[in-house]
């Protein structure tokens, strides 16, 4: 007799409803705010908590009681476990021992649900059900409730809770079976949430790995850098918003031996293959933030760049040595004997010495400053915007910080650059307005009955005087503009110059100004209107530069006032001038002139 053979047994298919609520819930726990809150869930059909709508209602003793078998999508569940879990670290089911506990009414039941599910709309990984609004009203709880006693519930926000048209919100005596503290859910996920924002905040400033979530151990320049940030104000607003670009390649290519800084860019670049104490690269961070903050390559001028980096370096270091601001390295470029000289001062003394000083080594290296003027290209680089404003707002903001700190005296030289920062300069355009203010008079009308006003047409009975400028007095208000049209100008700059004098002559009432065109030989385009010097002033000459033909014209002009001032402009690349009448000069930023000028200087930017 053959056996019979055993029926294989079926295969138990898993519950569709119980693996979204448990995928869910898994969800829920990866939040590490949310699964610090604690709580458990209760799936017993039959418990007294369990709502007879909705998914899940929670109790002051921290218990989420749930509709089990609920068919709902696992980022579903997710949203309701949350929004539940909320009302506990929100406080709105605090637990306590008292045995009489005055539930919520239906006004603070939905400004609490509108609160919460407010706060999760912020989550991309939860998904809330299709019958709840987009969007709920600003306010907290209590200003909700308030208000919608006084004006009644909305009707999108009346049933906006987990629980359906129950309340998901139950107070609860507190059952210590354990002789337990009655637990503070608020408080636990106030913790749980600033720990969540740290680990955040660690992950965005590199401490953290994104990925594994273990701390990354920090560079020693990165470490300078977070010091500067936490302990150190005068210069903290700064570091905050410069960037360290620690690229071994990237230094070989543009010869940095230890740092150099760009302050268009805010980038400071370092040599990750040079070795430092913690102290040295406080040092040298520092250094690069105050050539960046006072914008030292920007005041350069006409001088040399290399030496004019090299006496940039000899005050800053002398000011970081009497601040006591980290310990400077071997080698780098100090004298006590030029302590409290600005930059100009000891460029004037270093270049007695060119030889020597071209000797001397910067933090990027021997002949090479480590100021620079472009950012270096590297993957991630990105230009600030209105550097000026945000080095200027750092620097004073920390000396703020450290003057009401009381964190020590700094050096009266560094004191006054910062205070110079505060009070930029006056723009070149308000300095030349003052300058026509000062030397240009304004034409004063002169009124007479003999010419009528034109408002006498309108009342004839009435006799009003007509108010003119007499040929004298407007041949009193006027001046010279003596203009480079070399070849060597640029177009933008003639614009820009004959744009500014134009308009400032229509604003002072002047009715004509001297203009002549200068290159190889002077061209005399006579008396202009200023409508005429801003558009239809046609540049003549392209030749070389000699303006002092152009001086002579005028002085020897029997119809040109001989109190009349005289405005040059010109790149620089010009003769030596002699004007023997009030004049001023008009000449591009960076630009210098060939002789000591008599005049005043106004930099074109």
């Amino acid at each position: 007799m053959s056996g019979s053979r055993p029926r294989p047994k079926k295969k138990t298919q898993p519950d569709p409803a119980a693996q979204a609520f448990a995928e869910g819930l898994a969800l829920v726990k990866r939040n590490p705010a949310l699964a610090a809150v604690g709580g458990s869930v209760c799936e017993q059909p039959k418990c007294p908590g369990t709502p007879a709508a909705g998914l899940v209602a929670v109790d002051s003793n921290g218990v989420l009681h749930v509709r089990s078998g609920l068919r709902a999508e696992p980022r579903t569940w997710a949203w309701a476990l949350a929004h539940a879990l909320l009302h506990l670290g929100f406080g709105h089911v605090p637990a306590a021992a008292a045995r009489d506990r005055v539930q919520p009414d239906r006004f603070d039941l939905a400004a609490r649900c509108a609160v919460v599910n407010r706060f999760l709309l912020t989550q991309p990984s939860l998904r809330p059900p299709d019958d709840l609004p987009a969007e709920y009203p600003g306010g907290d709880e209590e200003l909700l409730a308030a208000r919608w006693r006084r004006d009644g519930i909305p009707a999108a926000y009346e049933v906006c809770g987990t629980a359906g048209d129950h309340p998901d919100q139950l107070l609860v005596t507190w059952h210590a079976w354990n002789s337990t503290a009655v637990p503070d859910w608020e408080t636990a996920f106030a913790h749980a949430l600033t720990r969540s924002v740290s680990a955040a905040m660690e992950v965005a400033g590199g401490r953290r790995d994104r990925i594994t979530g273990e701390r990354v151990a920090q560079r020693p320049w990165d470490r300078a850098l977070n010091w500067f940030v936490s302990s150190y104000p005068l210069l903290g607003g700064l570091a905050s918003g410069l960037k360290i670009v620690a690229d071994a390649e990237l230094a070989r290519a543009q010869d940095i031996d230890v740092a150099a800084v760009s302050a268009t860019a805010g980038e400071i670049y370092v040599n990750p293959l040079r070795s430092f104490e913690e102290g040295e690269w406080r040092f040298i961070l520092a250094h690069e933030m105050l050539h960046a903050a006072l914008r030292h390559g920007e005041r350069r001028g006409a001088r040399d760049p290399y030496l004019h980096n090299v006496a940039a370096d000899y005050v800053v270091n002398g000011w970081l040595v009497e601040m006591g601001v980290g310990e400077m390295p071997a080698g780098l470029l100090y004298d006590a004997e030029l302590r409290d000289l600005s930059v100009e001062e000891v460029y004037d003394r270093i270049t007695a010495d060119l030889r020597r000083m071209r000797r001397l080594a910067t933090l990027r290296g021997k002949g090479r400053g480590d100021i620079l003027g472009d950012p270096l290209p590297h993957p991630g680089s990105a230009p600030y915007t209105d550097l000026d404003e945000f080095y200027r707002r750092g620097l004073v903001q920390g000396f703020d910080l450290h003057t009401h700190g009381e964190r020590g005296l700094l050096p009266a030289g560094l004191i006054q650059e910062i205070r110079a920062l505060a009070h930029p300069p006056v723009p070149w355009d308000a300095r030349l307005a003052r300058w026509f203010d000062e030397y240009v008079p304004r034409p004063e009308p002169v009124r007479s009955f003999a010419r009528p006003a034109r408002r006498q047409a309108s009342t004839p009975d009435i006799p009003r005087a007509g108010r003119h400028f007499p040929p004298e007095e407007t041949a009193r208000c006027t001046f010279g503009v003596v203009l480079d049209t070399s070849g060597s100008m640029n177009a933008a700059l003639l614009g820009k110059a004959l744009g500014a004098i134009a308009s400032y002559a229509q604003a002072r009432d002047v009715p004509a100004a001297r203009v002549v065109f200068c290159d190889a030989a002077p061209y005399d385009a006579g008396y202009l209107p200023p409508t005429e010097i801003a558009g239809r002033v046609r540049v003549r000459g392209r030749g070389g530069t000699e303006l002092q033909p152009g001086i002579d014209l005028l002085q020897r002009a029997e119809d040109f006032p001989p109190g009349a001032p005289v405005l040059v402009i010109t790149d620089g690349w010009c003769d030596t001038l002699r004007i023997r009448r009030e004049h001023a000069y008009l000449i591009p930023q960076g630009a210098s002139l060939p002789f000591t000028p008599k005049g005043p200087v106004f930099r074109l930017t």
